[in-house]
């Protein structure tokens, strides 16, 4: 992986997707110097970190992402020089915008690494079964996604309303349940903010769920809710 150093610096797409992606968990982010970003949700039930092609020398903080991102969005392939407390943002007709940056201490930062235990449910979440599962939520009006056992031995994801046992749901298989084990884990469909992809997801029976993409150096950490069961 390539990484840019020198003062004055430009912004891939990639990180830029990836910088859109996280103003969906947090309006704000602080990022640090080096070459890793974070980013965590108000109610810290959401972490996301990438590892990006870009190496940023100076820490800055943005109040408002998605309003810093439509100010890059005004200038065709822009160059970003980092200063103490301000980015400029010039375009290559020479126009350019002096962004200041937030306050650290008003800013919700990811300070700490998370240390993932042992997952007990392993799978590979296919982009394409997400596309359906959130379309689903969608057209069904139901707020839930269920992983659990069957009693034929696999994993299954399925949208539904928990609250509701005789509502509408959509499940899709996405494994086999190879140790046997009886398991619910619920998340709100709402809180898969991740990009597009295909996944790796581990999940623990310690409140938290990991996604890992398979072509971007890039997870993500989601909280299960509170009445998710598993007995192994």
């Amino acid at each position: 992986m390539t990484t840019t150093t020198q003062s004055c610096m430009k912004i891939s797409k990639d990180t830029s997707e990836i910088l859109k992606n996280f103003s969906s968990i947090n309006s704000n982010i602080l990022v640090k110097p080096g070459n890793v970003i974070r980013t965590i949700s108000p109610v810290r039930n959401i972490m996301a970190e990438a590892t990006v092609s870009e190496t940023f020398d100076t820490q800055f903080g943005i109040w408002d992402l998605n309003k810093f991102l439509g100010t890059v969005s005004l200038f065709s392939n822009p160059e970003f020089d980092f200063e103490e407390t301000k980015v400029t943002i010039t375009g290559n007709n020479g126009a350019s915008v002096v962004y200041y940056y937030a306050e650290p201490k008003l800013l919700t930062t990811a300070d700490k690494k998370i240390q993932m235990p042992d997952g007990v449910v392993d799978f590979t979440l296919k982009n394409s079964d997400l596309v359906e599962l959130q379309k689903a939520s969608s057209v069904l009006q139901v707020p839930d996604l269920a992983l659990r056992s069957t009693d034929n031995g696999e994993i299954e994801l399925v949208a539904l309303d928990k609250k509701e046992p005789s509502s509408n749901s959509y499940s899709i298989t996405v494994g086999d349940n190879t140790n046997d084990a009886d398991f619910t884990f619920y998340f709100k469909v709402e809180n898969l903010k991740i990009l597009p992809g295909d996944y790796t997801v581990s999940v623990t029976d310690k409140v938290v769920s990991e996604f890992e993409h398979t072509t971007r150096d890039l997870k993500y950490w989601i909280a299960l809710e509170s009445d998710s069961k598993y007995n192994g």
